[in-house]
């Protein structure tokens, strides 16, 4: 079934009692045999293998038996290249494996004047026994961590800290009562403050947030760059992809539109907010950085993110072509009862990433990661 050349019901007779066999009776496959993936299920199992590694390994070559199950299936990986490359686009695996330096070729190599040859990520989900493969280590402390930030190229990012340690739900508190101090009528929540520890030169790429964000800078040096809320920086479909987690938050980056930017250079004590939904990136400085994110709500910018999810659903469902209402006006509310019904009835499905739970903490052994329970 699936990509084979003739899908049917074969017997097994003399000469189709292996995989391979089979394989050519039902006319071969349908699909670049570099992609091809052969999964069998025999008494409810199942298992699969590339195409490639059955024929150039006859060990692999099984001898089939009553009721298997062959179904032969494309692979769907891809990967997604951003940042200063020739290209950002979603590439497709046109073969088992590809290395970092083939993506890069494929997007069209790196950017000439504005790529860092150092500079160049790999970022994934790993599963937990993977990663600690990687390292080849099961543990890891708190100092340890702060050693690889340092010598590193990495990013700690400390989420809700303010819902977790009271010295920071004291400072969350400040912070937010001296803004709502200094703008009158203002009104937060769904407070988030963070602790960010980044390496030296490393790099947030250009994206974007749904909430409002500041960012406060305690040490080292950064550069935030912030783009316009509107073509050719950020457009209608892709906010609508981001807020209804369709898509991830980064997305594709042209260098030229860094002329249309805002920068900012944060130093220690430096706080900067931008709009809602701006784009944005940042560099840090050859030294190892410290900064506080801040995201929250106000009615407007909530009543922003249920707009934009509606016209989303709207195109989707509907094949309208809506615009984004400011304010609280009829259309806004109208959009507002839109969202809240599509949410209610799971109308859109989210494409949530589900990271693993690596480590654990407790309060009585300062500096020591534990490890999670297995499933």
């Amino acid at each position: 079934a699936g990509q084979a050349g003739a899908n049917g019901v074969y017997p097994i007779e003399p000469g189709t009692r292996t995989l391979s066999a089979m394989l050519a009776q039902s006319g071969g496959v349908t699909v670049d045999p570099a992609v091809a993936i052969v999964r069998v299920t025999r008494g409810g199992q199942t298992g699969k293998i590339w195409l490639q590694d059955l024929y150039e390994n006859p060990s692999l070559d099984i001898a089939l038996r009553p009721g298997d199950q062959i179904v032969i299936e494309e692979d769907s990986r891809s990967l997604m290249a951003l940042g200063a490359t020739g290209a950002q686009n979603v590439i497709p695996f046109d073969s088992a494996t590809m290395s970092a330096l083939e993506a890069i070729a494929t997007v069209g190599g790196l950017s000439t004047y504005s790529a860092d040859p150092k500079g160049v990520f790999v970022l994934r989900d790993e599963s937990e026994a993977i990663a600690k493969a990687v390292l080849g280590r099961n543990d890891l402390t708190g100092d340890q961590l702060l050693e690889a930030a340092k010598t590193g190229r990495i990013w700690l990012n400390l989420r809700q800290t303010n819902d977790h340690v009271p010295e920071y739900a004291a400072l969350a508190d400040e912070i937010f009562a001296d803004k709502e101090a200094h703008v009158p009528g203002l009104r937060t929540f769904k407070r988030d403050l963070g602790m960010l520890i980044s390496s030296a030169n490393a790099q947030v790429f250009y994206h974007l947030d749904v909430p409002l964000v500041s960012l406060w800078q305690i040490r080292g040096q950064k550069k935030v760059w912030v783009y316009p809320v509107a073509d050719p920086y950020v457009g209608d479909l892709a906010l609508e992809k981001i807020v209804l987690r369709e898509t991830a938050e980064q997305f594709a980056f042209d260098p030229e539109w860094d002329k249309g930017a805002q920068e900012v250079d944060l130093t220690p004590g430096k706080m900067v907010t931008w709009r809602q939904n701006a784009p944005h990136r940042i560099e840090n400085g050859p030294m190892l950085n410290v900064s506080i994110s801040i995201e929250f709500m106000t009615p407007p910018a909530l009543m922003r993110a249920n707009v934009i999810y509606a016209n989303g659903v709207l195109r989707r469902r509907l094949g309208a072509n809506p615009r984004i209402q400011e304010g609280f006006g009829p259309t806004a509310l109208g959009k507002l009862a839109v969202a809240r019904g599509a949410k209610a009835l799971g109308l859109q499905t989210p494409h949530v990433r589900h990271l693993p739970v690596t480590f654990g903490l407790d309060a009585s052994r300062p500096g020591v990661l534990i490890e999670p329970p297995r499933p």
